[in-house]
This record gives structure tokens, sequence and C-alpha cells, in this order.
């Protein structure tokens, strides 16, 4: 039988492995989440927000110890996975004080005597989620997917079986019936299986490009729908007027957090010739005053990467850029599954760098010739999912705001996802959207009522 191990990224050491489920327990489980939907999809929103809410305090008097489950198992310093908990609760918050305004049925005037719109929950939906961020990429699902009516299925990342746990464990103590929302510990492979099964009317996916490609064929074959959040190449753009203290302070945050391993972290980063130099002087010096090391350690700024599989494919990525002709001006030092912080200059579109999304702490600095060459540079990605720009130019903001082909653009500040703003995006980026109204619109039917 198969099993799902969790792996240590800091001390490469084996945490927990558990039996995939098998045939019969997945059976057991679907069977479950279509049970319980036909029950639970019609309670109140009043119901649900109680629960909701319950789930929320759950997060934040628990905020130490469900950090620690996230640390372990995939190492990003501890204050960030105590953030990333704490941003849970705020969505769980979020959609438990906003579920009901955002499904309220709606008067159309027609012909007919009355017409409206519903919006209906539509039966469990199944998530397949990443490792990165273990916590939030399923709240910011489940939150909104539960506020609608609907059952959760999660298909967790094989290494973070821990923080799955922990995940389903709150939702059964804020008090939701045992269906709600279940943990499938299975592989990649048993998928496919499970959107095929008549009870999933649904799915959402957080992961790769390839990943993505195939949960929407699986989805396709079944006329089912699906959100894909794939992967982000996402551009970090200063121009020659802007403040250049705050650009690098950003820039640090935009790229490190998380050890890089973010769909939307800065990876891109293209300055304007008149100050690119000034730039990468400023940033630097921040670098060389980073600290890596324990995760669990206070002044931890960048923990390992998740594994050393991760750490080699950033590895080979940056060594096949210095092939090609990219400058290697920091770092660049692989350790285990630690990659130190690293600058590469003088990148240029066909290296792996510009091309590629590079899951770790890379800064790929590329020379643009004016606000317009910066802009065209941003947009050459196979990828939309956001993008950032430095500027106190009121033409040159709109001029990013009107041509970035992206899902997002932040003006003088970092991409980053918040529960009140939709988050997804364009071309190899993926479709749909997560988070505020749209995104709890995404697993609702859309129902027209006619009636003369």
């Amino acid at each position: 039988m198969k099993q799902l191990k969790s792996i240590n990224p800091y001390t490469l050491t084996e945490i927990s492995s558990r039996d995939e489920l098998t045939v019969k327990g997945i059976s057991e489980i679907l069977g479950r989440s279509g049970g319980t939907f036909s029950e639970y999809r019609l309670t109140s929103f009043e119901y649900r927000k109680e629960r909701m809410l319950q789930a929320a305090a759950i997060l934040e008097e628990g905020v130490e110890a469900f950090a620690h489950i996230i640390t372990v198992e995939m190492g990003k310093p501890l204050r960030e996975a105590e953030a990333e908990v704490k941003k849970c609760a705020w969505v769980c918050n979020f959609y438990a004080d906003n579920a009901e305004r955002f499904l309220s049925e709606r008067g159309v005037a027609t012909e007919a005597s009355r017409s409206k719109i519903m919006y209906q929950a539509m039966g469990p939906i199944l998530a397949v989620m990443p490792w990165n961020f273990p916590f939030w990429q399923v709240f910011r699902f489940a939150a909104p997917t539960i506020m609608a009516g609907n059952t959760c299925l999660l298909k967790h990342a094989s290494n973070v079986q821990g923080c799955a746990s922990a995940i389903e464990d709150i939702f059964r103590r804020a008090g939701f019936p045992h269906g709600v929302f279940q943990n499938l510990a299975i592989g990649a492979g048993k998928v496919a299986g499970v959107i095929a099964s008549p009870e999933v009317k649904a799915v959402t996916l957080t992961g790769s490009e390839a990943a993505g490609a195939s949960v929407a064929a699986a989805a396709g074959q079944h006329l089912k729908k699906c959100v894909l959040e794939l992967g982000g190449n996402n551009a970090f753009v200063v121009l020659e007027d802007a403040d250049l203290d705050h650009a690098v302070e950003v820039a640090l945050k935009a790229r490190l957090q998380n050890g890089g391993q973010s769909c939307i972290a800065a990876k891109r980063f293209i300055v304007e010739k008149a100050v690119k130099e000034d730039f990468l002087s400023r940033l630097i010096l921040k670098l060389e005053n980073m600290k890596m090391g324990d995760p669990m350690m206070d002044d931890t700024d960048i923990g390992p990467l998740f594994s050393l599989v991760q750490a080699k494919e950033i590895n080979e990525q940056v060594k096949r850029s210095v092939e090609q002709g990219a400058k290697l001006i920091f770092g660049g030092i692989m350790e285990n599954a630690f990659f130190e912080p690293t600058v590469l200059n003088d990148v240029v579109p066909g290296m792996p760098v510009f091309d590629q999304e590079t899951f770790g702490p890379v800064f790929a600095v590329t020379e643009a010739i004016s606000s317009q060459h910066a802009l065209d540079l941003s947009n050459k990605s196979d990828f939309g999912l956001g993008m950032q720009v430095f500027t106190s130019s009121e033409d040159s903001t709109n001029m990013f705001i009107e041509g970035a082909e992206e899902g997002a653009v932040f003006v003088n500040e970092m991409v980053k996802s918040d529960p009140r703003l939709p988050f997804g995006g364009i071309k190899k980026s993926g479709y749909g959207r997560e988070l505020a109204r749209e995104g709890i619109m995404e697993f609702v039917n859309c129902k027209t009522i006619f009636l003369k």
C-alpha cells in the first residue's frame, strides 16, 4: 500500500507517514460528503455563520500550535507560519460576515409577474491543494465554499498531511456536520478517479501548470466545472521616478516571503537603466544582513526550501541562466535544502530565470530602457497572475493599469491576496477567481426564476 510521507525540510528526517486511502475508504468519504450535502444545503446562513466564526476563533486561539505544524512540514519561518494562520481566521470571519449578502437573491424587471436570480449550492467540491501555503490555500477555498452551502473534499499535498488533518479537525470542532469538510489522504494518481465520481460536482486546483492541465482534462471529460490557480512569473517593475528605498524594502518581502515559494512572489525584476545600479547596490546591502537557518528561531529570515528536489531545481535554473549570459552578483550557494538568496544581473528573455517560474529566492534583474520597454518586458511571459510597478508618475501608473496582461496590478506595493479582492490569473496562470464576491460565486448555481 502506498504511503504519504512527510519530511522535515530543515532536518531532512521523516516526520510521519500514513497509508493512502483504499478504494473503499475513498468511496465512504465521497458518500458521506454527498449525504451530508443533502441536509447541509438547507441550513440557514445564520447556522453556517455561527460555525464559521467558531472556526476563526479556533484558529486565533491556536496560532502557535498550527504554525508549528506548518513550519515542521514545509519549512517556512515560524513567524510567517503564524501570519498564515491569522490570515486564515480573517478569511473565515470575512465570509461569515458577507456570504449572505453576496448570495442574496436579486429581482430583475421583465415582462413576468415576478423574475429573479437565485444562487444555490452545487454539492461536494473537490480541492486539490499545494504544500507552499498549506493552511491558507485550503481556507481561502473552504470558507466561501462552505458558507455557500456546499461540502468540501480536500486532496492535500502528500507531505503536509499533518496540516490536512488539523484543518479537518478545526471544522469538526467548530460544529460543522462530519461530512462538510473531509480530508482525502490520496496521492495524485487517484485524483482523476475522484473527479469522475458522480458525487463530486466541481473541482478547484492550486498548483503547477502540469497539474492544472491534468485536472482540467479530467474535469472536462466529465463536464464538471473547475477553477485553476496556477503558476506565476510576476514582474516587479522599478521605473526611474520610483522611491528606491521603498522599492527595495518591498522587493525583499515580495521575493523572499515563504522562501520565494509562492505563485505571486516577485520573480522578474525589471528596472529602468537610470536607476538599476543604485537599486542593485541597495538590494545587496540588505541581503547581506539576512539570516538563514532554523525556521523555528525568531531571528531566522529565511528557512530551507521545501525539499532537496526544490533546491536542486532552483540551482539548475540559475546555473543554466548563467551559462546563457546572466551575471551572478550575489549568492548562488546551495546546501542541503537551503538555497542562498541570489541576485542575477543582465537577465534577458530566453533564460530560464526569465521565462520559467522560479520557486525560490532568486532575484532575476533585467534592464529596461524606458517605461514602455518595461511594460513590454513585463508582458513577455506565458503567465499572467499579477505584477507590481513602482513609480511616482500618474501617466506611468495608468499605462501599466491599462496595459499589463495580468490578473492583478499593484502600484507601489507587492502583489498579495486579500479576502476583499478577487484573486486569479490569465494565460497559463489559470482561470476563475478566488476570494471576494467573485470567489464565492464560482461554486454556486446561478438559477433564473421566471413566473408569469
